[in-house]
Formats: C-alpha cells, structure tokens, sequence
C-alpha cells in the first residue's frame, strides 16, 4: 500500500497504472464497515483501489463540527492495510486549498432540497472537493453509499454536466443489528441516545411498508413518519422527505418510487437516514 500526501506524488502513481481500472473511494476518515463495504466493491471490479482520506472543511458551515469531526489516521491505514487498497490519497488542507483559493463547483437543482435547505452551502463543498480529486486520480469507478442518496445524485449530475469519464457505483446502506445505519457520527451518542436513534429506521421502515400497502399520499408519508419521530424524547426532527429519487423534489402523489429520507438531531449530533421505495417492490 502506497500512501501520497501531495497531489504530485498521487498523480504519478496514476500515471503508473497507465490503462488499467482504478476504483476510487473518497472518504473522510474515521473508516467503519459501511466504508469497508465500499472498498471491497471497488477491490473486485477494478486492478487497482485507491482511498482518499480527507476531512473537506469546504463542506462544514461555521456552526458545524469540523474541529470535532473524529480523526485516526493511523486507525484507517490499518483497516486499508487489511483490505489490499493500492493507493491512499491524505492531503493536507494547504494542498487542495492554496493561498487565494477562489473556484467552486455548484451543481444547482439537486443541492437546494432536502440537506441544502438545513446546509446551503454543504454540497458546493463537496462538489467542488470531489471535481479536484476527480481530476486527480482520474478514477475509472468511484464508490458511494446509499445512505448519502443526495450527494449521490449531486455527484452523478456533476459528472455528467462536467463529463467525467467516471461511473459512479451506489453501494447498499450498512447497519448495525438494530437497523441504525453506519455512520462516523455515531460515536458522538451518549448511551441513551444510541439506544434512541434507531427510531430513524424504523420511521422510514413503517413509511416504506406503508407505501407498499397502498399508501399514495406523500404528504401522509410524511406524516407518519415525523408523529413516529416525534414520539421519541431525545430526538429532534430536522426534516421528513417523501422525494422523487432523481429531482429529489417532494411528491405529492407517489407513482412509482419514492426516496424516505430524513434528518433528526440527538442532542449537537445531526443523523440522516434513507429508504428508496418502489411500488413494484414485493
């Protein structure tokens, strides 16, 4: 495993790999099993995997946890060690963002709703971060999860607006026993407040039954699912969404599939979560 800390040293690794496949997994650290997930897809369908590991401080507002955000770099390297990644990408701030750094990338329609209303300026970071190590790498396949089922649409739209010969591959939600999907954040609960946040799925898990019932109506979606939240004393409702998978806008009616999301608050810890539905599903 070849680790590169500046864009010189991981471009000439790219340039080693001439033709052959390179799976990408951008990531900002603090690996668990829903990144390793992510790896392993990427280890069986390319000749080569590389792991970026960088906290984007471009994607956090100033009341957001960047200070914060859980860190062990030589954690990471041993779980990558482990899972035969080729390459590993762990910039430094001064080297992605330069002295007078002033071009961003905004992919406009997918980042308004949904996170963009709670983190307007969230997604214009992570397009831009991932233009850059697009250009970078020049990845064959790159890797996300399903639980971030809007930045998959933002990055899908960004490579096709900036034609990116680039296929994005969206990989299935991890989670632990109780359904709480994997996440960083996690490690941020209290015990009680662990024991509180699986009410996220089971939420989007009573609206995806429910669809598959009859349920038609978006806004009562939308209803069950925030009373079933609210229900719970450590949780904080930030939003509900009863969304077109691809526009991402609010259904009033659902037709076919339909993307349940939402975003609750534990206290400072902010989780999100995601079903997508369709009616077709047995």
């Amino acid at each position: 495993m070849v680790i590169a800390s500046s864009i010189v040293e991981m471009r000439s690794l790219r340039n080693s790999i001439a033709i052959k496949s390179l799976g990408f997994v951008p990531t900002m650290g603090f690996l668990h099993e829903g990144h390793l997930s992510l790896i392993r897809r990427a280890r069986a369908e390319n000749d080569f995997v590389a792991v970026s590991i960088y906290v984007n401080p471009t994607q956090f507002s100033e009341d957001e946890d960047l200070a914060t955000y859980p860190r062990d770099l030589e954690r990471d390297l041993e779980f990558l060690r482990k899972e035969n990644v080729d390459f590993v990408f762990t910039p430094k701030d001064e080297e992605l963002y330069s002295t007078g750094f002033q071009t961003f990338v905004t992919v406009k329609q997918a980042s308004q709703p949904l996170e963009g209303v709670s983190r307007p300026s969230h997604f214009q970071g992570v397009s831009t971060i991932l233009a850059k190590l697009f250009n970078i790498l020049s990845p064959t396949r790159v890797y996300f999860g399903q639980k971030d089922a809007q930045q998959c649409v933002v990055v899908q739209q960004l490579i096709l607006d900036l034609n990116y010969d680039i296929s994005i591959i969206v990989c299935p939600i991890v989670r632990e026993a109780d359904g709480l999907a994997l996440s960083s954040r996690n490690k941020y609960l209290s015990p009680e407040q662990r024991h509180a946040a699986p009410i996220l799925f089971r939420a989007l898990s009573s609206a995806k039954q429910a669809v598959l019932e009859g349920e038609r109506d978006g806004e009562d979606l939308r209803r069950l699912m925030s009373n079933m939240i609210n229900a719970e004393s450590l949780a904080k409702l930030d939003y509900v969404s009863a969304a077109h998978p691809l526009s991402l806008q609010e259904l009033d009616q659902i037709d076919d599939s339909v993307l349940l999301s939402t975003a609750v608050f534990f206290g400072t810890t902010r989780l999100i979560d995601n079903i997508l539905t369709s009616e077709m599903e047995d």
